[in-house]
């Protein structure tokens, strides 16, 4: 499924993106293992921490890691935005032509690395952990397999561990794919549809020894709508028409059917302007319509954004041959 290790160093510029929220107890020896792992299967490469309004003291260590580490670069967040507008800071900020992400809890081991890069250099713009035998409580573990299980199925995707933060990205990944709101976890999906080959890597995951998850319940709810979000958005932006016809479709058409039965009711002499029936036909028909209506606005809209040639008022261009000597 994947190599064992890297053959030889990386060529290119390797960024590791960290964000961190209070891991004061942790952010510092993360930092140690990754200068080891990185000096051996890296050319060059860089360390980017960003800080996610931690309250903990973690600033200050970052701020004292990027004077002392050459390799290290501290972007510190007005406040706590989350991890997507962390990842998404730490992508603008990276300059790598490789780069990783993962976590600051010391869940996720540095010495995985060569392995994602070994990955990246067999054609993959995406290696996407899996933790397979994953060292956290019961309460974190099947929610997050039942996630995984509905995402595969909607959209598509292959991937064992879709919620796993320990990634690895080509460039031209994370500067296609716009991150905000909780769509960090669902890069992988906007890859795929957009054409990159995904592959996935076993990774070791380490029980949390400082600190404590930074993730309640509420992020489950979050999580479904950001999942209607993305299956939207893979599926229907380039045709909104398919999803909002269908919708609007389910409906108009038995709106349609009560109609037509309360009309042959009409024509046969009962009268069916009391009956609640009539009511409930009228709202899906009307209901349906309007679906419709929004999806074929949506389609314009889709359609104008695609094609900026639609804006454009030349008619016609004559003559000048392509390359021709001046």
């Amino acid at each position: 499924m994947s190599p064992a290790g890297a053959s030889a160093p990386f060529d290119g510029l390797v960024s590791v993106i960290v964000p961190v929220h209070d891991e004061a107890g942790n952010v510092a020896k993360l930092v140690g293992r990754l200068e080891t792992v990185l000096a051996g299967c890296c050319a060059k490469r860089e360390i980017v921490l960003v800080d996610d309004g931690s309250t903990d003291g973690s600033t200050d260590i970052l701020r004292d890691l990027a004077r002392r580490l050459p390799s290290v670069r501290c972007v510190i967040l007005r406040g706590n935005f989350g991890k997507s507008a962390a990842l998404a800071a730490g992508f603008r900020e990276s300059r790598g032509e490789v780069v990783v992400t993962m976590d600051a809890d010391l869940q996720d081991d540095p010495r995985e690395i060569p392995r994602f890069l070994a990955m990246i250099g067999e054609g993959y713009d995406l290696v996407s952990g899996w933790k397979h035998v994953r060292n956290d409580p019961i309460s974190k573990r099947v929610p997050s397999r039942v996630f995984n299980l509905v995402t595969r199925t909607l959209l598509g995707t292959k991937l064992h561990d879709m919620n796993c933060g320990f990634k690895c990205y080509r460039r031209e990944v994370i500067d296609t794919i716009d991150v905000y709101g909780e769509l960090h976890r669902y890069i992988p999906a906007f890859a795929h549809a957009h054409r990159f080959r995904i592959g996935e890597l076993r990774v070791r995951h380490h029980a949390r020894t400082w600190g404590r998850s930074k993730y309640g319940g509420e992020r489950y709810l979050r999580g479904l709508f950001d999942l209607l979000t993305v299956l939207i958005l893979t599926r229907f932006s380039f045709s909104p028409l398919y999803f909002f016809g269908v919708v609007g479709l389910a409906g108009f058409v038995p709106g349609f059917l009560i109609l037509l039965y309360l009309t042959v009711l009409w024509f046969l002499g009962e009268p069916i302007g009391h009956r609640p029936l009539l009511s409930l036909g009228i709202l899906l028909c009307l209901t349906g319509v309007q679906v419709v209506s929004v999806g074929l606005i949506a389609e314009m809209i889709s359609n104008l954004r695609l094609r900026p040639s639609a804006r454009n008022p030349v008619r016609e261009v004559v003559g000048g041959e392509a390359g021709a000597d001046s």
